[in-house]
């Protein structure tokens, strides 16, 4: 498991954070492919980005709001696979494990292109 700095991206990509999601947390550049903005909500999780979070949901599905949890601690992102989700595509799935303190998260996640840009639809919790 890679050593995080404070300027390391959470996705687990070797860019600094800015340079790398957060770009896209700052709305400066779009995730140019499903498995890209999977990692910027990983990285929003992470950052306790709920905006961002929002953003990126597709409308048929988004909440109205999203209370984080500030307690909760993500320790890494494992992608696992990927179907479709690049720029030929409408739509993808990224298959991920997500690490917090205490836990981990298993999920194929599933999305579309809307107006152009990447955006999470849902997920099917997978067994450990």
């Amino acid at each position: 498991m890679r050593v995080m700095t404070p300027r390391s991206c959470p996705c687990g990509l070797p860019e600094p954070y800015q340079e790398c999601c957060g770009r896209f947390h700052r709305g400066v550049a779009a995730a140019p492919t499903a498995e890209a903005l999977m990692r910027s909500r990983y990285s929003a999780f992470a950052r306790q980005d709920a905006e961002y979070l929002l953003r990126t949901w597709h409308p048929r599905n988004r909440p109205a709001r999203l209370d984080l949890d500030p307690r909760m601690r993500w320790t890494g992102l494992e992608i696992l696979g990927t179907t479709g989700g690049s720029a030929f595509h409408t739509t993808g799935t990224v298959t991920f494990r997500a690490s917090y303190r205490g836990g981990v998260l298993h999920e194929r996640s599933r999305f579309e292109r809307v107006d152009g840009a990447w955006v999470y639809v849902d997920g099917d919790f997978l067994p450990e």
